[in-house]
């Protein structure tokens, strides 16, 4: 099922008598899906030696796959192997013909149920220059980080966490662990030694995008928000606007029911990254991702509430209740009307009788007309109807409240929402973004302690508790009336039964579902595609969106956001000019290298002065405007890169790597 699985290299426990030992090597540790494709990031794209820790047995997210985590590595290894050797036969085997794996050892497999002391020194984490923990527990991870930091304080450190803010204590716990350890370190080099990512964050932007109109991917930067969207090809005689600039050329087969989503191995049909001004010129009935707009971000915009604040009447009190209170209130009113008619009262004072008769509180009027008496007994009829009807306003009100704290059922009229299978670490991100979009959403979830709950609880996001692949469930999330289908669940078959099931319901429903294997996505998308090719169809994995991200992150840089490109991955990161002959003393257009890179600002704010996390939002006085960012945009092809620049680029995996293995050349590690 996954292919042939090759022999597996040696594991050698100690150094080999004769051998020196293994030094600058990166270790990663993990239990799932991202650490073997992080291992794969950095062998075959980045070209460095990596030992890859993994636990004895089978995957814990995928138990009914035969092959243990070894096994599933090695496979996964074979592939890109493979791939590797049919790309370097094409001779397309990299940027410049280099061969980024020349003279790379294979990978180096360990296993073990933890990163203890002993195992992380028999992977030499003391003669290591980069270990990324990507456990999916937090706590495993935090653990290893503590241990390793003491065993190497030069060690860079990226480490995989959801909680973000615990992150943040993390990060300045184990930076200033290495600055002790090393006194006078350089502070770039100490901003790069420890850095906290988390899978979720990297991949909620790209998945809640596949749910809007115009698949719109947002990318942050010192308070900026970059908006890469797809457009399709023009018609004839239209002509195509390229925006601020063209950042990928989609597959030719994007128009073809039976057309894949490409992928690196997708040759010159597949998607173009970064293309030149003549490749998008003669690019014909192919659409395109462009750089759209750039607006301001806002300071901590929270996630907004479905249905406002407070519980509207309708949930409050049932239809029949309110019907029943109208009717006493009507009956009230025409008992008033007929005191002022037959008795020549004032009406306030006819009204003031009224509901003293209603509620029991008058005197009976034996020496009034007959007309008055009739009109007291009437009112005090209407007034036995009123008890009750007061009575079950209380218990219907009481039973609102006890459930207020409960999950919120999906309106009636709901219609155009989101529906999201899924409250784990991956689905409770993508929710909050959503609503951050002010998308309305309906959540499905199997398990009532799952992560997103409470989440969910709180924003009044109507959720459905149930089995989606169980009859009723999704009909319950109206998904008849729904814009789209986010299927983020971790097991694949529950996605793609939850995607055929709502297709048969609504076959024009635009639909993104989570898929591990490459191989099976793309069979999945095919067959979907010919099936309803008038629908929208994406296969998204999140290991495979998260990966160049830590990978990046264990070179020492910086990355604002991945953004995916049908099945190829485009990065934005931040780069110091300084070291890089590729654009230090070239201008703008020269340093520009069609499907590598390409550079999208400069930081003209003084090195002294600049925000060393370009992704986070700059903090804005409480009063007048916000500060201005420093980040120009509109550059002249002429401008000439200095040394001292920093720049924010859009570059393709093997685009950056060219870049860094570069730097490393120019300044080998010490």
């Amino acid at each position: 099922m996954l292919g042939f699985v090759p022999p597996l290299p040696q594991q050698p426990g100690r150094p080999q008598p004769g051998r020196p030992p293994s030094t600058g090597h990166m270790i990663v540790c993990g239990d799932d899906a991202l650490a073997r494709r992080l291992a794969v990031e950095l062998r075959f794209v980045y070209g460095e030696r990596v030992t890859l820790l993994l636990p004895p047995g089978r995957d814990a997210n995928s138990p009914e796959t035969p092959l243990t985590q070894r096994g599933r590595a090695a496979a996964l290894f074979g592939r890109m192997s493979a791939a590797m050797n049919r790309t370097a036969a094409n001779g397309s085997g990299g940027t410049g013909g280099s061969d980024t794996n020349a003279g790379v050892e294979a990978v180096r497999i360990m296993e073990a149920p933890e990163p203890s002391d002993d195992v992380l020194e028999e992977a030499g984490v003391d003669r290591a220059a980069a270990l990324a923990l990507v456990y999916d527990d937090d706590e495993r991870n935090i653990r290893a980080a503590l241990t390793a930091r003491r065993l190497n304080p030069r060690l860079r450190l990226v480490i995989r966490l959801y909680n973000r803010k615990l992150g943040q204590h993390l990060e300045e716990l184990l930076d200033q662990a290495a600055a002790v350890a090393m006194p006078g370190i350089d502070p770039a080099l100490l901003d790069a030694s420890t850095t906290v990512l988390s899978d979720a964050d990297t991949a909620a932007p790209a998945l809640a995008a596949t749910a809007l109109t115009g698949s719109s991917k947002i990318i942050q930067a010192e308070g900026l928000l970059l908006r890469a969207a797809e457009r399709p090809p023009p018609r004839p005689g239209e002509t195509m606007d390229p925006g601020l600039c063209t950042l990928a050329l989609l597959s030719s087969t994007t128009n073809d029911p039976a057309g894949s989503e490409g992928s690196e191995g997708s040759g010159a049909e597949g998607p173009q990254l970064l293309p030149d001004e003549q490749t998008v010129a003669a690019a014909e009935g192919r659409g395109t991702v462009v750089l759209e707009a750039i607006s301001r971000a806002d300071p901590d915009r929270p996630a907004t509430r479905m249905g406002g604040r407070g519980a509207p009447l309708a949930q409050v009190f049932s239809r029949r209740l309110r019907w029943s209170a109208l009717g006493v209130a009507v009956a009230a009113v025409a008992l008033v009307i007929a005191s002022v008619l037959t008795t020549g009262d004032s009406a306030i004072h006819s009204t003031y009788l009224t509901l003293l008769d209603l509620l029991g509180m008058n005197d009976p009027s034996e020496d009034a007309p007959a007309a008055r008496q009739i009109i007291q007994l009437l009112s005090g009829v209407a007034g036995l109807l009123l008890l009750p009807l007061l009575i079950a306003a209380v218990l219907e009100a009481f039973g609102t409240l006890r459930t207020a704290a409960s999950l919120r059922r999906p309106p009636r009229g709901l219609s155009g929402h989101v529906v999201l299978l899924g409250l784990g670490k991956i689905g409770t991100r993508v929710l909050v973004r959503l609503r951050e979009l002010d998308i309305p959403v309906v959540v499905v979830e199997e398990d009532p302690e799952a992560r997103g709950i409470p989440l969910a609880r709180s924003m009044h996001v109507p959720t459905v508790l149930g089995d989606v692949t169980q009859e009723g469930v999704l009909e319950a999330a109206k998904i008849r009336r729904a814009h789209a289908l986010l299927a983020l669940t971790s097991i694949d078959t529950t996605n793609l039964e939850a995607t055929l099931y709502a297709r048969s319901v609504k076959p024009d429903l635009r639909v993104a579902l989570r898929l591990y294997d490459d191989e099976f996505a793309t069979a999945v998308y095919r067959t979907l595609r010919t099936a309803h090719p008038q629908a929208l169809t994406r296969s998204r994995s999140v290991s495979h969106l998260a990966a160049p991200s830590f990978a990046v992150a264990m070179m020492g840089r910086q990355i604002l956001g991945a953004v995916p490109v049908e099945r190829k991955v485009m990065l934005f990161a931040a780069l110091e000019v300084a070291g890089h002959p590729q654009l230090e003393g070239r201008t703008v257009e020269q340093a520009f290298q069609a499907s590598s890179w390409r550079v999208l600002a400069i930081d003209a704010t003084p090195p002294a002065d600049r925000n060393p996390d370009l992704a986070a939002v700059p903090p804005y006085p409480p009063q007048g405007p916000p500060t201005p960012s420093g980040l120009v945009w509109d550059l002249h092809p002429g401008y000439v890169l200095r040394a001292q620049d920093r720049v924010v680029i859009a570059a393709t995996r093997r685009g950056l790597a060219e870049l860094l293995r570069r730097q490393r050349t120019v300044a080998p590690r010490q």
